[in-house]
């Protein structure tokens, strides 16, 4: 047996933390608008943006790509999104929010920010330290 203990190894700690998060977020838009970790997370980003490309929010939002076309095909046939030929590049489809899909995005967001301001509770006088050490960990190399 090793000396090693999985409970205290701060990648394993951080996996963890992010799972319980994502999953307690997830259990409300799930129960409220029957959305999907991935497609909540597509909703998300097109939101931050006019429109982007698969690729991108791949990248972006750290799913695989097969999960990020599901959900976005999901979507589309939901009338929250449109898909448009890339001009620049005709192999890429980019992605937008339609009416529905910002209406929706506003409903959600009150939602969200309730829902980050109990976490930032329970981690108190901590957060803003937290915070900045999280961005710091997430800084793209």
């Amino acid at each position: 047996m090793t000396r090693f203990d999985l409970s205290a190894f701060l990648p394993y700690q951080l996996a963890v933390a992010a799972s319980r998060v994502s999953k307690g977020f997830s259990e409300l838009y799930r129960a409220e608008f029957g959305l999907t970790i991935p497609e909540w997370r597509v909703l998300a980003h097109l939101a931050q943006s006019d429109q982007v490309s698969v690729r991108e929010i791949h990248a972006k939002v750290d799913m695989d790509k097969s999960k990020v076309s599901r959900a976005a095909a999901r979507l589309e046939a939901q009338g929250l999104i449109e898909k448009r030929e890339n001009l620049e590049d005709r192999r890429l489809l980019d992605m937008r929010l339609t009416a529905k899909g910002r209406d929706l995005i506003a409903r959600i967001v009150p939602i969200a920010d309730a829902y980050q301001a109990q976490v930032l509770a329970q981690i108190g006088t901590d957060a803003a330290l937290f915070r900045t050490v999280l961005l710091r960990l997430l800084e793209e190399k």
